[in-house]
């Protein structure tokens, strides 16, 4: 594992004296803050240094973050200087994705930048985790010794609610099985700085957008679909949970430079069209892993055509792509939501400065995608992966010679991608409609709100109530399906059929658990017309519906405020603020408990090669990290490592006899499943190694990804390519994460070979590694194996782990 025991201080702490390693890293916490004096020529810049509290000197427009951190403030200013010193440097037009990445640099003057090709050490603004990942992210923090967060960060209960009766009943009885994982949440929150938003709150990114994005916001969040705060004009992006304690130990967070990808957008949406086609349309064009290594930058004309919500969804699902994030330039819909949601000085300071928060004219990027929006029609991706386009219109045809079953057994909105008050206007909208000729869902239907201020809302201003008459149960303010925390009982496992979301993510048994449920993203309209029609040959732009007294009709296209005319509706408060003293508070781990593990280290690297690697198994095809860690039921198990690692691989295709969670002992030669064989190698010290396909551990942020074959005795998992997230992941926790130099070593290697791994003590940057491929029959060949670990990244594997190195820094 990592880290060391909480020490007896852990459990009621007395000393808040500074670490060690805090006082090494404070001097680098926060860059120098910008001083303005007034001179007859103008304003002139000087440089000392500014901490995340108040200062004593004043800043031009002093403006804070957000209303929950009053005295940590907005640094414009900061900005503003590097990215004049890396523009003066570089000497050319800058993308806006270049501007915020480049303006939190920690060394404008000398880092090294090239895009697709160095490492880039930054300074994050904040840090947001939701409760399933942040369990881990706590306990890593938590073994790390520091005695609070250095930067302003959150931690938001969203993960843990299941669907099954409606949202009352579903929260209550979350909060029941889940007190303990709360309990340990909020009290770690409380001792370590750390915001903290109860279960009912919302879902992360909606409650991120309310709240704290904003426009050039730096923000690292322990969630895939992080990049949602792209909608206000921030670059957002999703991480593991060892990246996060980085960022909260006051250490320089590490991302290779990215690419920049632009997509012109010009027209404007109408009609039936709505912001998700866009990204329904470019997933479709760029495929699950056409944005990695990247940042997708959307601008022109068309831009402005798109409410702020709208343009969070676009970038929200970017994450299907492999984007790194997705952002859009500041203009007024942005403007507009800010001061809607009670930031209009945010918005006056964001104006300011302007010129900072949108692209130079004449920036280049690495490529350039153009969609006219006049011209988009509704599209519907599916089914088993987001990437599979098809126009609304077409999709009924290609489902009849597929056979995908046409029927829609379930319809279901919301999700951190759609749920605003704009999604739920629209769908109430087409809801209204039917109920107005006499008719209800065909399908079963479920509205998941965003946050306690859209439900609030939509009570308030009528929209839940129009959606429950059309047939449809509010579920909690939660991720609930997306995720697969859905109780479902309508079907039986192994049953085929179709549903239709609004959601972002559709991989095979992913909302369900069942490999036949065909799951099809969509917008929330479309998804509220097709569970009116009851199957997926209807086009609402084209067909007609046969109201009560037997007359046909046609839906018009649906239309709603993107705002609420009156203010929000905050609801209920759900935010629990870090007390100033924190130094008597208790955060309890029980060494019995099935829910909550505390971290022990990884072991260190032994200075010597791989020998004699045993494959655990051999991946074929899609391999995402709900493959590798199933979500789900799973979900009660993210705070133990052990408990949960026997999910391990469960779900991936083992190419050997194309079965999941079926694989070889090669001891034994019995299949059994891929944890229990794993544990097997552990117990009897056999090393083993993972092979995988392309784009190896796309998907969810889930560091347990990495953190199970570490704890169970993997060393190294080798691919033809990985996601960015999970590839870094893997290296935080002391894996090898390495691609084929040559694709198609993929198939000189068989379940039943032993792989050495040579060349680790000279283990350097862009050096490419060998690997020794040892046949049963006594044969043997050698490839080479490509990684992309920098020197700081060499220290965390030797070390054991990211974690161990911070350890050893600490006492150094």
């Amino acid at each position: 594992m990592q880290g060391d025991l909480l020490g007896p201080d852990v459990v009621n702490s007395n000393d808040n004296s500074l670490s060690p390693l805090h006082k090494i890293a404070r001097p680098f916490l926060i860059p120098p803050h910008i001083i303005r004096f007034t001179y007859s020529s103008g304003e002139k810049a000087l440089g000392v240094r500014q901490y995340h509290v108040a200062s004593v000197l004043c800043q031009r427009a002093k403006v804070a973050m957000s209303h929950f951190e009053p005295n940590e403030y907005i640094r414009y200013d900061l900005l503003e200087k590097n990215i004049n010193i890396v523009r003066k440097r570089l000497n050319r037009p800058l993308t806006l994705s270049e501007k915020i990445v480049y303006g939190h640099l920690d060394d404008p003057t000398n880092q090294e930048i090239e895009r697709g090709k160095t490492y880039l050490r930054l300074r994050p603004d904040r840090v947001a985790m939701q409760d399933a990942t942040a369990q881990m992210a706590m306990l890593q923090f938590i073994s790390s010794g520091l005695p609070k967060v250095a930067v302003p960060s959150t931690i938001h209960c969203d993960h843990l609610i299941e669907a099954q009766l409606g949202g009352e009943k579903d929260l209550r009885r979350a909060k029941d099985i889940n007190q303990e994982v709360y309990n340990f949440l909020a009290t770690a929150g409380a001792k370590y700085g750390v915001g903290f938003w109860r279960p009912g709150s919302g879902i992360i990114h909606q409650i991120i957008l309310e709240n704290y994005a904003y426009p050039g916001v730096l923000l690292i969040g322990t969630d895939s679909h992080t990049p949602n705060g792209g909608g206000l004009g921030g670059i957002c992006i999703g991480v593991g949970g060892a990246d996060a304690v980085d960022v909260m130990a006051g250490i320089p967070w590490e991302l290779k430079c990215p690419k920049v990808i632009g997509v012109k957008l010009t027209g404007s949406l109408s009609g039936w069209t709505s912001p998700k086609d866009v990204i329904l349309k470019v997933a479709g064009i760029l495929t699950v892993k056409g944005g990695t290594g990247a940042i997708v930058e959307y601008h022109g004309p068309g831009v402005d055509s798109i409410s702020c919500t709208g343009m969070a969804t676009i970038c929200n699902m970017g994450a299907e792509i492999g984007a790194t994030t997705s952002v859009f330039p500041y203009n007024h819909r942005m403007k507009k939501y800010l001061d809607k949601t009670g930031r209009a000085d945010i918005a006056h300071l964001a104006d300011e400065f302007k010129d900072h928060l949108v692209p130079d004219p004449g920036c280049h990027y690495d490529q350039l995608i153009e969609i006219n929006l006049s011209e988009l029609k509704p599209h519907i991706n599916g089914p088993f992966t987001p990437d599979l386009a098809h126009p609304v219109a077409e999709v009924g045809t290609v489902a009849e010679k597929e056979g995908w079953p046409l029927d829609i057994r379930v319809g279901l909105i919301g999700s951190c991608t759609n749920s605003s008050y704009e999604d739920m206007g629209r769908s109430a909208a087409v809801a209204k409609q039917a109920l107005a000729h006499g008719l209800k869902c065909k399908s079963q239907f479920t509205i998941t709100p965003g946050s306690e201020q859209i439900r609030a809302t939509i009570e308030r201003d009528g929209y839940a109530q129009i959606l429950r008459d059309v047939g449809g149960i509010v579920l909690a303010n939660a991720c609930g399906p997306c995720i697969g925390q859905w109780d479902r009982k309508d079907i039986k496992k192994g049953e085929k059929n179709t549903i239709v979301t609004s959601y972002n993510r559709n991989f095979t048994g992913r909302n369900d658990a069942n490999p036949e449920t065909h799951a099809f993203v969509t917008s929330p309209e479309i998804v509220t017309a097709l569970a009116i029609a009851g199957t997926l040959k209807f086009n609402p732009e084209t067909d007609f519906l046969t109201g009560k007294d037997g007359k046909k009709f046609k839906l018009e296209a649906p239309d709603a405020d993107e705002l609420p005319r009156a203010e929000f509706d905050p609801g209920q408060d759900t935010y629990q603020h870090p007390p100033k003293d924190s130094s008597g508070q208790r955060v309890d781990v029980s060494p019995t408990s099935q829910r909550l593990q505390l971290l022990e280290p990884f072991d260190k690297w032994d200075g010597k090669d791989l020998e004699d690697l045993q494959i655990l198994i051999k991946v074929k095809g899609k391999c995402t990290t709900d493959h590798i860690s199933a979500a789900g039921p799973w979900l009660k198990f993210r705070g133990h490592l052990d408990n949960i690692s026997n999910n391990l691989l469960i779900g991936a295709i083992n190419i050997e006899n194309g079965k999941a969670n079926s694989v070889r002992n090669a001891v034994t030669q019995e299949f059994g499943p891929v944890p229990d064989t794993a544990r097997y190698y552990k117990k009897h010290g056999i090393r083993w190694v993972v092979v995988g396909d392309e784009n190896y551990g796309e998907g969810s942020s889930r560091e347990h990804a990495a953190l199970e074959p570490r704890h169970l005795g993997g060393r190294a998992i080798i691919t033809k390519s990985f996601a960015r997230i999970h590839e870094t992941n893997l290296k935080k926790q002391g894996l090898l994460p390495l691609t084929f130099a040559d694709p198609a070593d993929y198939n000189k290697i068989h379940p039943v070979d032993k792989l050495t791994i040579q060349g680790l003590k000279d283990f350097a940057p862009g050096k490419p590694l060998k690997c020794v491929i040892k046949h049963p029959n006594g044969t043997q060949e050698t490839i080479l194996l490509n990684h992309t670990f920098n020197e700081t990244q060499i220290e965390w594997f030797r070390a054991g782990s990211a974690l161990n190195r911070m350890k050893e820094l600490q006492h150094q």
